[in-house]
């Protein structure tokens, strides 16, 4: 971690040509460097319009010098700001020109990381900067929001004070047992615990739509040869990205293509016809396929409407339909219903019968993949998350789940308190109250610089 006493800056606005570009100061220098360059001293969030001049006097640029004094900055320090016009050669000069006065050139994301750092936000809303700024779509942007205003983090602060108070009442039940309190029977813990997992189950249901929605949804076609897979990725994708022949097997690796649908971000992944074969080549494009299916967020297993039957998909597919992680997320997608505009209903699954080639169903598709990424379902309520998030959240359940079987199983309330306290660190990762150096380092290295 850089020391923070250290003045900093960087060009805010996005690299290229511009009406107006921002260079952007946060350290102890700021007010220093805003008095030499602007030759006036500044009046604390007043917006004054000056020259910007070099170190010979010459003038730099016009434009509008912004100073906040910390802590009420969005670092937490003194920032000093000028915007002037956005042509890179004179940002260049700007930047040279604070770095002549005492500033360093920022490390991606630094700015936000001080503000972490310095209490301004924690790392929900620090990482909600950065997905406002990368949204893919309108659904995504007011996630992002949701979260910057700290709706994520409100969440998991109401979590991490439950299990506060369990922790408090299990560990003092171990350290005063001359108090009798028998909190393996008396009913308090079971029943705490188990609302506690019933809410971190929520807010994980939760960040995993946040989640989605901010990187899309994982969609793999999956079926025998010549199901129709390329031909449905092609119309998705609306252009020819997969080869298509009547052929089995042309298809022989994983090949995905990312589109949009009503703004929303969709990867596609086409796989090979999975079947027995010799084929070495065909074989590995098949573990391929498999490798794919299990790490896809939705399933769309093709089936031919011409030769389709309940007990034909039990037996043809068991690997699918007898999975339990399979379940939630596989969709039968019947196609060439050209040729059997009525094809056998099959319960337990939602269906969509389809013409990949003949473009029949596809809204229905379509609407479905939506309905699968929450878009349908989204409310105020929901707010923005990141794949490490759904991983602490998995771990504070995983130890949760170990708690209650320690009182269930074995009666071990020292066994239980551990596995609370190990819930307790996962969640607090998630905000960034248990937060290694190498994993905020992680963080804020994605960040674009000057943010």
């Amino acid at each position: 971690m850089t020391k923070q006493h250290d003045t900093i800056c960087a060009v805010a606005t996005a690299p290229g040509r511009g009406g107006v570009g921002i260079v952007r100061v946060s350290g102890p220098l700021s007010d220093t460097i805003a008095r030499r360059c602007c030759e006036k001293s500044l009046s604390p969030r007043l917006a004054t319009f000056t020259d910007f001049k070099d170190e010979a006097g010459n003038t730099i640029d016009q434009g509008i010098a912004l100073l906040f004094k910390g802590p009420n900055s969005f670092t937490g320090e003194d920032v000093f700001e000028f915007q002037g016009h956005g042509g890179p050669v004179i940002m260049d000069m700007v930047l040279s020109q604070c770095q002549r006065h005492g500033a360093r050139l920022a490390r991606p994301g630094e700015f936000s990381e001080r503000a972490f750092l310095n209490d301004k936000m924690d790392l929900t809303q620090a990482e909600a900067i950065a997905d406002l700024i990368d949204a893919s779509s309108k659904q995504a942007a007011i996630q992002a929001v949701h979260s910057l205003k700290g709706a994520f983090a409100a969440e998991i602060d109401v979590l991490l004070e439950a299990l506060t108070h369990l922790r408090l009442y299990v560990e003092s039940a171990i350290d005063f047992p001359e108090e009798e309190i028998d909190f393996l029977n008396d009913g308090v813990v079971e029943s705490k615990l188990s609302n506690l997992i019933t809410q971190c189950h929520r807010v994980f249901d939760q960040a995993r739509q946040g989640a989605v929605l901010r990187d899309g949804l994982h969609v793999v076609l999956a079926g025998k040869p010549n199901a129709g897979k390329s031909t449905l990725l092609n119309t998705l994708a609306q252009r020819e990205v997969a080869i298509v022949t009547d052929i089995p097997g042309t298809t022989r690796d994983t090949l995905t293509e990312h589109i949009h649908l009503d703004g929303m971000p969709l990867h596609i992944t086409d796989t090979a016809g999975i079947r027995e074969t010799d084929n070495e080549v065909e074989r590995i494009g098949i573990a391929r396929a498999r490798k794919a299916i299990d790490e896809a967020d939705r399933i769309l297993l093709l089936l031919d409407a011409a030769s389709l039957s309940a007990e034909q998909l039990e037996t043809d597919w068991p690997e699918f339909i007898n999975r339990a992680d399979y379940r939630d997320k596989l969709t039968l997608v019947i196609n060439k219903v050209d040729q059997n505009p009525q094809p056998p209903s099959i319960p337990g699954y939602p269906v969509v019968p389809i013409s990949a080639l003949h473009g029949t169903g596809l809204d229905t598709l379509k609407a479905h993949l939506l309905e699968s990424m929450g878009v349908a379902s989204t409310t105020e309520s929901t707010f923005s998350a990141r794949r490490r998030h759904l991983d602490a959240l998995q771990r504070c359940l995983g130890h949760l789940d170990d708690g209650q079987a320690q009182l269930h199983g074995h009666a071990a309330g020292e066994l239980l308190a551990e596995d609370l306290r190990l819930a307790q660190d996962a969640l607090g990762e998630i905000t960034g109250r248990v937060s290694p150096d190498e994993l905020l380092g992680k963080i804020f290295s994605s960040f674009c610089i000057g943010k």
